[in-house]
Order: C-alpha cells, then sequence, then structure tokens
C-alpha cells in the first residue's frame, strides 16, 4: 500500500504556478521541417536562375511548417483549457510575445533603414563618384510614384478603422458581451481582407518593379512583408473568431486573443510608418503617376 501512495504522489498534478510540458514530437519535427523548407528554398532559386525552377522540396517543408505550427499550437489551447496556463504561465507567455513583436520590429527597422539610407546617398553632395552614378534624384529616373493620398490613405484608414473594430471585440470580451466580441472579430477580419485586396490593386498599377532600382526593391520588401504581416494576422484573428464561436474565451482567459490584438495593433502602427515616411516623405514635391 506504502508503494501504491509513492507511485500516485508522484503522478499526480504538482502544486506549484509553473507548467512543465508533457513530451512533444513537435519541436523536432518543426527543426526538420524548416531545415527541408531552407534546402527546398535555396534549390528553388538556383534552379530558378537555370530556368527550370523545382518547388517541391521547397512545398513540402512549407507543409511540415505550417502542419507543425497547427499541431503544436492545438496543444497550447488544449494545456489552456485544462488549466495548465495559471497566472505565472500567461506572465511568461505575454513576455514570449512581447519578444517577439520586438524581433519584428528590428526586422521592419532593417528595411527603413535600407529606403533611408539610399534616400539619402542618392542626394549626398560629398559623394560625387556615387551621384554620378547613381543620379543625385531619389526615386531613380523613371520611377513613377503613388499618388499617397488615394489608394495608400484608403488603406490606411482600413487599417486605423481595424484597430477600433478589434479594440471594440477585446472590450466586448472582457465584459462578457460574445454577440459584440463575434462582431468586432468578422469586422476587423474584413477590413483585413480588403486592405490586402487594395494592396494588390495597388501593385498591379505599380510604374516600377522589383528589380531595376533599388527604389523598387526597398519599397516592394518593406510593403510587402507589411502585407504578409497583414494575412498572417488575418489569419490569427480567424482563429480567434472559431474559438470565440465554440466558446473557448472568458473574460478571465483569453491570452490567444489578446496577443491577436497586440500583432494586429503592432502591424497598424508599421503601416503609418510606411505611409508617412515611403509613401508622404519620399514623394514629397514629386510628381505621381496618377
Amino acid at each position: 500500500m506504502a508503494d501504491a501512495a509513492v507511485a500516485d504522489a508522484g503522478h499526480a498534478k504538482p502544486h506549484h504556478d509553473y507548467h512543465l510540458v508533457n513530451p512533444s514530437p513537435w519541436p523536432a519535427v518543426g527543426a526538420v521541417s524548416a531545415f527541408i523548407l531552407a534546402i527546398g528554398a535555396i534549390i528553388f532559386m538556383k534552379t530558378r536562375l537555370a530556368g527550370d525552377g523545382n518547388p517541391w522540396i521547397l512545398l513540402i517543408g512549407a507543409a511540415g511548417v505550417l502542419y507543425t505550427m497547427y499541431a503544436w499550437w492545438t496543444d497550447v489551447v488544449h494545456e489552456a483549457q485544462i488549466g495548465d496556463h495559471t497566472p505565472v504561465v500567461r506572465m511568461h507567455h505575454r513576455y514570449g510575445m512581447l519578444l517577439f513583436i520586438a524581433s519584428e520590429v528590428m526586422f521592419f527597422v532593417a528595411w527603413f533603414w535600407a529606403y533611408f539610407d539610399n534616400f539619402f546617398r542618392h542626394a549626398d553632395p560629398e559623394q560625387p563618384v556615387r551621384a554620378a552614378f547613381e543620379g543625385t534624384v531619389w526615386p531613380p529616373h523613371g520611377v513613377e510614384l503613388f499618388d499617397p493620398f488615394h489608394l495608400p490613405l484608403f488603406n490606411t484608414l482600413l487599417l486605423l478603422c481595424s484597430g477600433t473594430t478589434v479594440t471594440w471585440a477585446h472590450h466586448a470580451l472582457i465584459h462578457g458581451d460574445k454577440k459584440s466580441l463575434r462582431w468586432g472579430l468578422v469586422l476587423t477580419i474584413l477590413l483585413g481582407a480588403m486592405f490586402t485586396c487594395v494592396q494588390a490593386l495597388e501593385y498591379s498599377r505599380a510604374g516600377f518593379a522589383y528589380n531595376g532600382n533599388i527604389y523598387g526593391a526597398t519599397f516592394f520588401m518593406a510593403t510587402g512583408f507589411h502585407g504578409f504581416h497583414v494575412i498572417i494576422g488575418t489569419i490569427f484573428l480567424i482563429v480567434c473568431l472559431i474559438r470565440a464561436n465554440a466558446n473557448q474565451f472568458s473574460p478571465r482567459h483569453h491570452l490567444g486573443f489578446e496577443f491577436a490584438a497586440w500583432y494586429w495593433h503592432f502591424v497598424d502602427v508599421v503601416w503609418l510608418f510606411l505611409f508617412a515616411s515611403i509613401y508622404v516623405w519620399g514623394s514629397w514635391g514629386i510628381p505621381h503617376a496618377g
């Protein structure tokens, strides 16, 4: 009997605020999938240059990464539902999300740096050799800019409205208003999808390409990666809407929704900087393509 009691005590749930995760295959599966994805991307780019791109290894790696994300986050949701996410665990999750958003901020700082480095170098009289080679104007000759107060301004209004609706949904969740929570999420998702469609329309009318000049490269990398983050954020919110319909959120426990709202506000703020610096300031006093 004593041995049985000791065994039961060893398998009992520990009485502390920390969560020791169960053995999981997803870190190893994710690492292998990411490795296959990287190798596939290299093979695809090299064979693409040769005129015959081979995307299959890339697609297999991408499928593995996506499945790992789905399965791993499903396990995390299950842990939250059975009560493993104590206040201490939730606090550590928040720290992790803040560090993730900080890393994303530095990612966009790199693209802003690349843009403004070339912005100022093109008009630098102390570098006559480079100025003679590249020209002393920004953007380079032949580049037709967007009118910042046309589609870009409309997209800015869409994202600002989406920031309002996701905040409305968050307040509704805190006050137990499930109907307003769902409507706020639906409106935010629709606004995010509209933003993506308008950006695709804008790209189709661009008066410059990604290759051929540094302006096109920095513009499409900065705005394109932001658009990619909008798509990720929209998927994040769709998952939150599914979980809200399944009654998996409560006024006291809704960490997944909270992180989605943080991420969406981050996307909003990055776009405001993009709009103000690249669209408005970067084209100030320059004729637009219309």
